[in-house]
Order: structure tokens, then C-alpha cells, then sequence
């Protein structure tokens, strides 16, 4: 059995969902064996406490420490947005395979920097969009694919939070505009991904980007405001490659929604309703001929929905997030086994990165934006 050496930078909440994740994935991953050698965060105190908790070999407080660490096969990355590109590259250059959260980068000039330089070393990457690891997502794409919804004629998606809705939240990495934009990166990244996982590329949009709550206090009860340079809702009207079109909003501020990622899919014979706050559902109508008997279904996610089986033998159990982080970490340690990315990887980081890019320019300019 071959080891796969983790370094780990980042011990917050993505930082544990990364460490869990690698650790449930030994259980399933085969032939190659991931083993955490060592965690990094800024905090030593907090580097300390996450190697102990969860079974990393040492820390530290220094980054580049991972980097340098010959024992280190695969560098994940869950720090700030801003550092997303310097760490990954020097993690390339040293011939490590890379994992890094979403958003990839503050722009797609940087993106597709670090997606080109990914592919001349050969290494293998991945980002975080775990969501479309869903075996229901998997199963929605199968569906479109076969023609049970026959031609798509629209796309509605969401990706809804109200984390940053009061004024009182104080300013934060989020908010930084050197590590790109705000909501429509932050969270629209994700549905702009889930949308073409599901339908496609995306030709063409028009954005309208609203920055809500235009100063927020420097730290936790401070009464220094500090401004807000990024958007906290974003609405786009988008076409698709193969000829439908939709609608796309992402806000942090939507208050009363914890997680509402999920979209309908409408086509000339049936239609799918996914929501994230019910992921182990997923909805789906197809017309009939007999009077009467027209509606909404229930998928309910099992066995059959491959890699669920992995999980529990039983249907209708209910996988969770950390279940999707799972998957994801699993099908990358497979994608390094073969030497072959199975996605999303950097260069499809990139692909979203020109939309959230676009997203800018159009609420801007006020036009429409071609890809």
C-alpha cells in the first residue's frame, strides 16, 4: 500500500472539514493510503491543537514548513482567499499535488496562472466545490444527460446565507478586496459551478452586484467603521452553451437562510428541484399521459447513488457535509493514483473564476459580458 504524506494549512472551519475528510477517506482509498504528517496555521496554539485532535504527525506556525517537507505529497489549503495563489504555487513548483478551497483566486488572470502552472508540472489539483460531489447531483446530471427532462429551456439557481446580514459583523477576510470580490465569489462560485456541472458552459451574462451594508466595524465591538469595497448580493441573467437560459443570485445577507444552494432545472418534459438544506432529496417531475397524474416526485438518496453505499447500506439514512468532503478527498486521492484530474480542478476553477470576473465588469458597465 502506498502513503499519500498530507500537509494541511488552515485550522479553521474548512481546516477540519479537510482533516476529517482525509481521515474518513483512508477507510475507502485502496491502494493509496493518505497519512496526515503535518498541520500549519499562524496560530501556533491552534496548529498544536488541531495535530493532537486530529492525528497529525507535527505543526507549525510557518507554511512554507509543508512545502519544503520531503514527506509531503499533497499540500491542502484552507487559509484566507488571498494567499490561496502563493501558496499553491509554491506547493507546484516544489512537484506536490494541490488542494485548495474555493474561490481559486482574486481574479482569473491569477487562476488561470496558477491552472497553466499546475498542468507544465504535472501535478494533480482540486478545489473545494464539494457540493457538486452530492451522488444526487451526480445522478441529476445523468438524468439531463439521458434527455428524461428532454430539452432544457430554463435554469433558475441560489446560493443564499445570511451569516454577513447584520451591520454589526464585523470587517474580515471576506471582506478584503484583494482576494477578489465578495458574495458572487464567495458563494457564487459555488452555484455558477453547480451550474455547469449540470448544464454546461455559460456564453454570455449580465450582472447587477449590490454592496447592502457599505461599512461594518474594524473588529468585534469596535466603533470604527471600516468600508465595505465588495458585493453582498449578486443577480445575473446568464445564457448557456446549449441554448437555454437562466437566472443566478448569490447573497450572504438573505436573512433566515442557513444554506439554500439549490436550483430548478426546467426542460420540455420534466423539470429537477434541488435544495442544499435537503440534500439527501432531490425532486424530480416528469409528464404524463394519464389524467390526474402529474406531480413532483421524491428521489431519496441510497445505495443505488453511488458512492452513498459507501456510507450506509440503507437508504433514506441521509449522508452529510462532511460525508461530500469525504467523496471529494477520496475521488482526489483516486485522480493521483491515476495521474489524471477527475474535477473540478484548477482549470475549471478558472472557467469560474472568468464568470465571477465577468459578473464584475457587467454590473459595471451595465451590459451584457460574452465569455
Amino acid at each position: 500500500m502506498r502513503k499519500l504524506g498530507v500537509g494541511l494549512i488552515g485550522t479553521g472551519f474548512m481546516g477540519k472539514s479537510h482533516a476529517m475528510a482525509w481521515r474518513a477517506a483512508a477507510s475507502f482509498s485502496g491502494e493509496v493510503q493518505p497519512v496526515l504528517i503535518s498541520v500549519a496555521d499562524i496560530d501556533g496554539a491552534a496548529a498544536e491543537k488541531a495535530a493532537a485532535q486530529y492525528g497529525f504527525q507535527r505543526w507549525t506556525t510557518q507554511w512554507q514548513d509543508l512545502i519544503d517537507d520531503p514527506e509531503i505529497d499533497v499540500i491542502s489549503i484552507t487559509s484566507p482567499n488571498r494567499f490561496h495563489a502563493e501558496q499553491s504555487l509554491a506547493a507546484i513548483a516544489a512537484g506536490k499535488h494541490v488542494h485548495c478551497e474555493k474561490p481559486l483566486a482574486p481574479n482569473s488572470a491569477i487562476a488561470e496562472e496558477m491552472y497553466r502552472a499546475a498542468e507544465k508540472a504535472g501535478v494533480v489539483t482540486q478545489v473545494g466545490f464539494n457540493y457538486v460531489k452530492n451522488p444526487l447531483l451526480k445522478h441529476a446530471k445523468e438524468l439531463i444527460a439521458a434527455g428524461e427532462l428532454g430539452d432544457i429551456t430554463g435554469f433558475r439557481g441560489i446560493h443564499a446565507e445570511d451569516f454577513m446580514t447584520s451591520p454589526q459583523v464585523p470587517w474580515s477576510w471576506r471582506l478584503d478586496p484583494t482576494g477578489g470580490a465578495g458574495a458572487v465569489a464567495d458563494l457564487g462560485s459555488h452555484i455558477l459551478g453547480m451550474a455547469r456541472f449540470l448544464l454546461g458552459p455559460i456564453t454570455e451574462l449580465f450582472a447587477d452586484l449590490d454592496t447592502v451594508v457599505k461599512a461594518r466595524p474594524e473588529q468585534a465591538g469596535s466603533s470604527v467603521l471600516k468600508p465595505v469595497e465588495v458585493d453582498d448580493i449578486a443577480r445575473l441573467t446568464v445564457k448557456f452553451a446549449r441554448g437555454c437560459a437562466g437566472h443566478i443570485e448569490a447573497n450572504w445577507v438573505a436573512s433566515g437562510h442557513k444554506m439554500q444552494l439549490g436550483f430548478e432545472i426546467t426542460g420540455t418534459r420534466g423539470s429537477l428541484i434541488f435544495n442544499q438544506e435537503r440534500f439527501n432529496e432531490l425532486q424530480f417531475f416528469q409528464f404524463s399521459e394519464r389524467e390526474g397524474s402529474n406531480g413532483f416526485r421524491t428521489i431519496v438518496a441510497g445505495p443505488e447513488h453511488a458512492p452513498y453505499g459507501l456510507f450506509c447500506p440503507a437508504p433514506g439514512h441521509q449522508i452529510g457535509f462532511n460525508d461530500l468532503k469525504t467523496i471529494e478527498m477520496l475521488e482526489f486521492i483516486q485522480s493521483i493514483e491515476r495521474g489524471q484530474a477527475t474535477g473540478p480542478d484548477f482549470k475549471e476553477a478558472y472557467e469560474i473564476q472568468k464568470l465571477v470576473d465577468a459578473s464584475l465588469v457587467s454590473s459595471k458597465e451595465r451590459s451584457w459580458v460574452s465569455l
